[in-house]
């Protein structure tokens, strides 16, 4: 940002920028990439480890947190600590990995579990750092191993966020190599099984419904020129949350076309990109820097005065990254191949070969307990729900009442829930100015004293 007496200008600064497809990126062999990458990566963590106080590192179990504290072993002496999160419930927890990968790597570990219980207790106060709506509880539990951190002194932590970004890891990159093939047979009845291989943990799809997967990943599945094709399946599911709105917000977006606006924000060049490379520029642009650095990362982190560095957002990385032919990406459907290849003999095959898990966090059972937390019930009773007027009363209801009395609670379902709530909470806080949920009673009373003084 440029001010002079004149005007304001704003101008970008870096911009992430992938090779066209067919022309060559990175000229190298696999194995000059492979190499190159590790001495990337390990300068990044030397630079992110210059600090007056001891830095920690996060160690979810998975493979970019495992990679991240082994180059941290490999550069410096020392006992290193790290952190991890567990959950109760087997669908979301990781404990297992995480006690494997800390005996291997000898670090002093410090696991913690966040229960349920607590996903409902600090939703209010992860409300009031993130300051936006959303529509996942996963930014919970990364407050509370935040805090966790803090309370044991530390207040540098090195984590692994950017890997599956600038690598290739997420399922998403998956689903559009899959559907792209289908969708060149879009009858073929073994083409759409492919997709039961990513996720297993939707129970949705169990027992090879394959009506169902062709019902939900055929969606614009024929659409392969679009921008944003491999964003679009994920976009109508979260836009499900519009049809909870009230009248009068419909009103208000008056046919807004968010997808148009989406369109807006492309890279100059992005048409002349091979598909993978669209894919994460999508995710890295909206998602990463929207959502997961933002909710669930810096702010998470310094909700409770904790830095987080993140040596795979190394510019020089990024940069690197982006070079690369997709094949070193995305081997098959192998994801993260360089970086597998790059760690062998530095992590456990059991880390290192696992099928990627997606982090996730409970909703609904947090939330809809027998002693639900006590701002739920205020937040979405049809008396807050009219005073906001963001929400349907009617429909808001008939959600609840399916979440109380039904088996199975979809992911929409949950998003709906999730992101009804914190809206509702976002408006207590911010418009109201009710701290009542938002902060320990401690900051609370801080709160109201700043309030009445300004």
């Amino acid at each position: 940002m440029h001010i002079s007496s004149e005007k304001t200008e704003i101008k970008q600064w870096w911009q992430l920028h992938f090779p066209a497809d067919g022309l060559p990126g990175y000229r190298g062999s696999f194995n000059e990439a492979r190499e190159e990458l590790s001495a990337l990566l390990t300068d990044a963590v030397k630079l992110r480890l210059r600090a007056d106080v001891p830095v920690a590192a996060y160690l979810s179990g998975g493979l970019d947190s495992s990679a991240t504290t082994a180059l941290i072993k490999n550069v410096a002496s020392g006992s290193l600590r790290t952190f991890s999160i567990g959950f109760e419930d087997d669908e979301f927890d990781e404990t297992s990995f995480q006690q494997e990968a800390s005996a291997y790597l000898k670090t002093r570990h410090t696991p913690f579990t966040c229960k349920k219980d607590d996903i409902g207790y600090y939703f209010p106060q992860v409300i009031w750092h993130s300051e936006i709506p959303i529509l996942r509880t996963a930014p919970v539990p990364m407050f509370c191993l935040s805090k966790k951190v803090r309370e044991n002194n530390i207040k540098v932590v090195i984590t692994g966020e950017g890997a599956d970004e600038m690598l290739a890891g997420y399922d998403i990159f998956k689903e559009t190599i899959i559907r792209n093939f289908w969708s060149r047979q879009p009858h073929s009845k073994y083409r759409p099984l492919l997709l039961n291989k990513l996720y297993p943990y939707l129970a949705q799809f169990k027992g090879r419904n394959q009506a169902m997967l062709k019902l939900f990943y055929g969606y614009k599945l024929e659409e392969t020129s679009s921008p944003f094709y491999s964003h679009l399946l994920r976009w109508k599911n979260t836009s499900n949350i519009i049809s909870y709105f009230s009248g009068d917000m419909h009103a208000a977006i008056n046919g807004h076309d968010s997808i148009k606006e989406a369109g807006k924000l492309l890279h100059k060049d992005f048409n002349t990109w091979n598909k993978l490379s669209q894919a994460q520029w999508l995710e890295i642009t909206i998602f990463m820097s929207g959502y997961l650095l933002c909710s669930q990362g810096d702010r998470m982190a310094m909700a409770n005065s904790v830095e987080g560095r993140y040596p795979f957002l190394d510019y020089r990385v990024m940069e690197f990254a982006a070079t690369l032919p997709p094949d070193y990406k995305m081997h098959g459907l192998d994801e993260k191949y360089i970086l597998k290849q790059m760690m062998q003999g530095q992590l456990p095959d059991s880390i290192l070969k696992r099928p990627k898990q997606a982090y996730r966090a409970p909703v609904s059972k947090s939330f809809m307990t027998e002693k639900p937390p006590a701002y739920v019930e205020e937040m979405i009773a049809p008396e807050a729900l009219k005073k906001t007027g963001l929400f349907n009363i009617e429909k808001t209801q008939k959600l609840l009442s399916k979440i109380k009395t039904s088996q199975l609670v979809s992911e929409m379902d949950n998003m709906a829930l999730s992101g009804i709530l914190s809206t509702q909470l976002l408006h207590s806080q911010f418009i109201n100015k009710n701290a009542t949920f938002s902060l320990p009673t401690q900051l609370s009373n801080c709160h109201r004293i700043i309030d009445q003084r300004t």
